[in-house]
């Protein structure tokens, strides 16, 4: 497979930012689907030629494809908490994996603001945070558990469901990837990268039973409005799945590595390498290979499992009267730069696919800069619904008709654990870390450097171009905390 590379624009397009374009608004469902750790360069619509993703892909037909959405959090906790309450991490202090209500009070998340406006409004799985479903939460009943919901927000849903799976303890061939030198170490849960060819059908695992679910929901409620956040939790780790999707990406071996280059480390600072290297994972090549292999095959299932729903949603004749929204809460690495999961603030981990897809509207893909922040206020206009006041996304509504269209010149995202901040511009990714900057910088020159191998932040010709960003930085984390929460 060919590496992936974002299309990119230049910074001086931005200048001239593009009036509104009117957007008939109307009373829409909301269909939000949701994958766990999903990279874009996974999705066979970014241009993966290796993993085939047919069923997101049918809805990028039909939808808008943004190439450059960002999330504003690397990892899950804060991602989510920030995209459904509608405020920065640093705004509401959800830096990890809490609930954000003790923040934000009696201010409607987004489910929230829907379901006070007469919408039915329900959750199936992960859409805050919550644990991976196995383990002592899973006893193969298929029925909630008791502390089961983690961080999840109960003023935000008129119903919620869960979706217990069996995980590593899935009964197939399975293999601990990480830390297991010689092969001995048993498959193991946690944070750990596994893969299991799982034994049975679909409906043995979490998110087939979550499309299930989501389906019947539909069908259900197919009479009034809802709005139905579908929660899968493929690819994230373990990589577990039936066996028939692993059959594509064998012999392992044969799997795509991303470029490596020796040396890649040295002009970074500390914080900038991430928490999970080959060479920490204990990860020879055999096992690298195989990781990619064990991701594919997930995110082959968890496809399958939104083409279940998006069946359901057909059946029922509610494609024309429904926004379906596909994303991710944060990219992750796949051996790029010798990393692997998600928390850096490179593209591959900051960058989410983003996919809306709005009845009557034409195909499109657009190369703007967009947060998950802006899905909020953006799906309330759509619908016809006020944005909340102090709500911190950007209604992009208008880059449906207009992809050309610009309503941000700097995205924003965090990595909290490594106190890290990202501005990401057309030509530049500026990472520092600390808010003063003393934990480092790294710059990159994306049109020279797409693949952010060489760090400009110490070299003199860009001494202007570091004291600038710095500026905008400190002025971008005043007016994030500048909230009145």
């Amino acid at each position: 497979m060919k590496p992936f590379r974002l299309t990119l624009l230049s910074l001086a397009s931005l200048l001239a930012l593009s009036p509104c374009i009117p957007t008939e608004a109307k009373a829409y469902n909301v269909l939000f689907i949701i994958s766990d750790d999903l990279t874009y360069s996974a999705l066979s619509c970014y241009g993966n030629e290796v993993c085939k993703t047919p069923n997101i892909d049918a809805i990028a037909a039909k939808g808008t494809r943004f190439t450059r959405a960002y999330c504003q959090g690397t990892y899950c906790g804060p991602s989510r908490a920030s995209f459904m309450s509608g405020y920065y991490p640093h705004a509401t202090g959800v830096l990890g994996y809490t609930n954000p209500r003790p923040q934000i009070g009696d201010r409607a998340t987004w489910s929230q603001h829907f379901k006070n406006n007469g919408y039915y409004a329900a959750r199936v799985s992960k859409i805050f945070h919550m644990g991976i479903p196995g383990g002592v939460q899973y006893s193969g009943d298929g029925r909630d558990h008791d502390g089961y919901n983690g961080a999840d927000d109960a003023l935000s849903w008129t119903e919620r469901f869960n979706s217990p799976g069996p995980e590593w303890m899935a009964a197939g061939v399975g293999e601990t990837l990480e830390g297991n030198p010689d092969g001995k170490k048993p498959v193991v849960g946690g944070n750990t990268f596994v893969v299991v060819e799982a034994d049975g059908d679909d409906l043995v695992h979490s998110d087939g039973k979550t499309a299930q679910k989501a389906a019947e929901l539909i069908k259900k409620h197919k009479d009034e409005k809802f709005w139905l956040g579908v929660g899968f939790v493929r690819p994230h780790i373990p990589f577990v799945a039936p066996k028939a999707y692993y059959e594509p990406y064998k012999p392992y071996e044969n799997n795509y590595l991303p470029e490596k280059r020796p040396g890649d480390w040295d002009d970074i600072p500390k914080p900038g390498i991430n928490y999970k290297t080959s060479e920490n994972m204990k990860m020879d090549e055999r096992k690298q290979r195989k990781a990619i292999g064990g991701y594919y095959a997930s995110v082959a299932y968890m496809d399958a499992q939104v083409g279940v729903v998006m069946k359901a949603l057909d059946d029922a004749g509610l494609r024309d009267d429904t926004i379906v929204i596909f994303t991710s809460d944060h990219g992750y690495h796949l051996g790029e730069h010798d990393f692997w999961a998600k928390v850096s603030l490179l593209d591959v981990s900051s960058g989410v696919p983003l996919i809306i897809s709005v009845p009557g509207k034409k195909p499109a893909v657009c190369h703007s800069l967009v947060e998950m922040l802006d899905l909020y206020p953006t799906i309330s206009s759509l619908c016809g619904l006020s944005v909340p006041e102090n709500i911190q996304g950007k209604n992009i509504a208008k880059l449906l008709d207009d992809p050309a269209a610009r309503v941000r010149d700097a995205a924003f995202s965090v990595a909290p654990m490594r106190k890290g901040f990202l501005l990401r511009t057309d030509d530049f990714a500026y990472i520092q870390y600390q808010e003063d900057a003393s934990g480092g910088i790294e710059l990159f020159d994306i049109k020279a450097d797409p693949g952010q191998f060489t760090n400009l932040a110490e070299k003199p010709d860009y001494a202007d171009t570091v004291a600038a960003f710095k500026v905008r930085m400190a002025e971008k984390l005043a007016e994030v905390r500048d909230n009145d929460l």
